[in-house]
């Protein structure tokens, strides 16, 4: 046996048995006469202690031991003296009477503690020690406990979960896919799924009704921090449902979760927000709705001053940032400082000081007179005290630099609070999105979306104003998941490959089974898919998705670790029949 405990297990009720623990040596603190030892496993921190003038010998042997040993010790549970209410296990204390050696453990190259001096790429690299510390541990502790709600909850709602391929058929629509060559057929290739859209329309197809999988996805795409190039999908799908059957039931998944895994009640209906108005107001998708300051366009009240900047802009919109007409001039220089940058792309910013005492004063005043700056101030909604920043430009490059603007300032005035949580569904996605290089329409989600059904006219006349019958959920600015309605119809999916620019050759080769299966009686269908990764980073407050999987890659999509990917030998290469150029070969 051993241990007949935990770490984390022991209380001031069991003073006096004799236990045995065994863990990894987190601390050793010598006093002289007494030493004392943490002890850690994954369950919590028991504090040792053995005293040299009671057992020299055993006290010669704890001083002998590193940080990270793993140790087995028997002994005695002590009350402490000098109780530690920061921990569970600090009211007691182990008086230890033996202690094995079951591993000893090199120096780290970092300090497992919840501050660690470890940077990312070194974490990384030791994972495995990485894993060690409470904030990585928790993290993976909650993804567990989160999997096993959303499994709970779903079977409640009579899903069903269903495990779909992972070697499938590369299609072209959405990201990049891995692909996988294959042995037995010689220059031919499996791709990974990017998501299993097409599997889980075809088990709608085959009756399954209700199905769910926690699911591995692969996409070959630029990584930032909410992104890998595997990640965990919760998918679901759902047969004769209109858009609100499905809302209404993973709205009531996200209400369980944060019941169950947060203690928050959420006793209320989230809203839905076209994206034209999300467009609008907020120049993003996913907008951050915890706090206000939307955008005003004030394009025709600018206008004609004889301010090039504005005279000769697409669009002219504001933000009042409330309470900081005090903002100093070096503030505001590192505040268009920062939307010049090329990640925010405005080439500069304007602002109104509406001051206190009533009167105004702008980077512009030789250019507006001071009732015109009172004037854009009423039309932002400022109040004296307020500030208000005003950006010019393209309509679509503006809003997008706004957006980023509103949230550094959302940022500055400590408006974008961790736990608090403020929920939304964003509805009305245009259906396509004409992309200039390829000079073509392409699907905003995916071409299995149906149309929202007053638009289905304009699919054939102006393909560009077509709505979608899709939703996402947007949780704090995070874009937690989304699905939308299927098409169902044989007819209504050509002619949605027609809009995209397949012609009906394309159609038949890349999807001719899902097209054949629609022949005997698809239902009405749709569904949701969520980022498990993103619902877990955003409960524990991750900065990026990597701290709450076990072992991710980095921003190159490289495992430090395994290093890995790597070169295959010639002979593998051989069996695949792969011949790498020239180049690839001196890499």
């Amino acid at each position: 046996m051993y241990r007949t405990h935990t770490c984390g297990e022991l209380r001031i009720s069991d003073v006096g048995n004799k236990v045995i623990l065994s863990g990894w040596v987190q601390k050793i603190r010598n006093l002289g006469g007494m030493t004392f030892v943490d002890i850690r496993d994954r369950y919590g921190i028991t504090q040792l202690v053995v005293d040299a003038e009671i057992n020299g010998e055993l006290s010669d042997e704890v001083k002998k031991l590193g940080r990270e040993y793993v140790v087995q010790i028997e002994g005695a549970v002590a009350e402490r003296s000098s109780k530690n209410p920061k921990l569970p296990t600090g009211e007691i204390e182990i008086l230890m009477e033996s202690v094995k050696v079951l591993n000893k453990s090199e120096i780290p190259p970092f300090t497992i503690e919840d501050e660690t001096d470890g940077g990312e790429e070194l974490r990384m690299k030791y994972r495995y020690l990485d894993i060690r510390r409470n904030p990585i541990k928790e993290n993976l502790e909650l993804r567990h406990r989160m999997g096993f709600e959303v499994r709970k909850y779903l079977d409640s709602l009579n899903f069903v979960e269903i495990e779909t391929p992972v070697l499938i058929k590369s299609t072209p629509e959405g990201a990049r896919d891995f692909v996988v060559p294959s042995r037995m057929n010689r220059g031919e290739f499996y791709a990974l799924p990017q998501s299993p859209q097409v599997f889980k329309q075809l088990l709608m197809v085959g009756g399954m009704d209700r199905y769910y999988q926690i699911v591995k996805c692969f996409r070959d795409e630029d990584l930032r921090a909410d992104r890998q190039p595997e990640f965990t999908q919760i998918d679901c799908e759902m047969s004769f449902v209109d858009q609100d059957d499905v809302l209404n039931a993973f709205e009531g998944l996200a209400k369980h979760l944060f019941r169950e895994l947060k203690g928050i009640e959420m006793d209320f209906d989230f809203p839905r927000m076209p994206y034209s108005e999300a467009m609008k107001y907020y120049g993003s998708d996913k907008p951050d709705i915890r706090f206000g300051m939307k955008f005003k366009d004030i394009t025709n009240t600018v206008k004609g001053n004889g301010f090039k900047v504005f005279d000769d802009a697409e669009y002219v919109g504001a933000i009042c940032a409330e309470g900081c007409a005090g903002y100093s001039r070096k503030q505001l220089d590192k505040l268009t400082n920062f939307v010049k940058r090329p990640q925010v792309g405005a080439s500069g910013m304007i602002y109104i000081k509406y001051n206190e005492d009533g009167t105004v004063k702008s980077s512009v005043d030789k250019f507006f007179a001071p009732e015109k700056l009172l004037e854009v101030c009423e039309q932002t909604d400022a109040k004296p005290g307020d500030l208000v920043l005003i950006l010019a430009g393209g309509e679509k490059k503006t809003l997008g630099a706004l957006c980023e603007l509103r949230l550094e300032m959302g940022n500055q005035l400590g408006l974008r609070d961790n736990n608090k949580f403020a929920p939304l569904w964003v509805v009305d996605f245009p259906l396509l999105e004409w992309d200039e290089e390829s000079e073509r329409f392409h699907a905003m989600h995916h071409p299995f979306t149906s149309p929202r059904h007053e638009d289905l006219e304009l699919l054939a006349t102006d393909p560009g104003k077509v709505r979608a019958n899709a939703y996402d959920l947007v949780i704090n600015g995070v874009e937690i998941g989304g699905g939308s309605i299927r098409i169902h119809d044989e007819e209504l999916q050509h002619k949605m490959f027609e809009a995209l620019g397949f012609s009906k050759e394309e159609a038949e080769e890349q999807f001719g089974f899902l097209m054949n299966a629609f022949k005997y009686g698809a239902p009405p269908h749709g569904g949701v898919a969520f980022g498990l990764d993103r619902w877990v980073a955003l409960f524990t407050g991750a900065e990026s998705i990597r701290d709450v999987i076990a072992f991710p890659k980095n921003n190159a999509g490289r495992d430090m670790m395994i290093d890995s990917p790597s070169p295959l030998s010639e002979e593998q290469l051989n069996e695949l029949g792969i011949e790498l150029k020239d180049e690839e070969r001196e890499q």
